[in-house]
């Protein structure tokens, strides 16, 4: 089943443009893992220094293999050095997903599809 994972993270201000742009070779090297379908960070246009993480991966090993390359581990390390930062994280295991939007282009807030044997 597919996992996403969500994070906010607060960086020093002034620092969180050059934290970005040093974390782009670590943030391709995600990319580029096997089962790893997005990776981004993107900074709040509504509060200086907040990063927000989105990672969705195709399952359990992919996840773990990522936590054990030095592409991670580089990139904590690099928040480390950072100074100071709050961040909270969570991880989604997705049972079933589907369109926002029916045929008729209506968005639905309810589940209006099947689930596949797959999902």
């Amino acid at each position: 089943m597919t996992i996403l994972i969500t994070a906010v993270m607060d960086l020093d201000p002034e620092a969180a443009d050059r934290i970005l742009r040093d974390s782009r070779p670590l943030i391709e090297a995600s990319l580029a893992e096997p089962g790893c379908e997005a990776y981004s960070w993107a900074l709040d246009p509504l509060t200086p220094g907040r990063v927000h993480v989105f990672e969705r991966w195709t399952d359990e090993a992919a996840l773990a293999h990522h936590f054990s390359l030095p592409n991670y581990t580089e990139m904590r390390s690099q928040l480390r050095s950072a100074g100071p930062v709050v961040s909270t994280s969570r991880k989604y295991l997705v049972a079933h997903d589907e369109p926002v939007y029916d045929e008729t282009g209506t968005p639905r807030a309810d589940f209006f599809t099947q689930p596949t044997a797959a999902a």
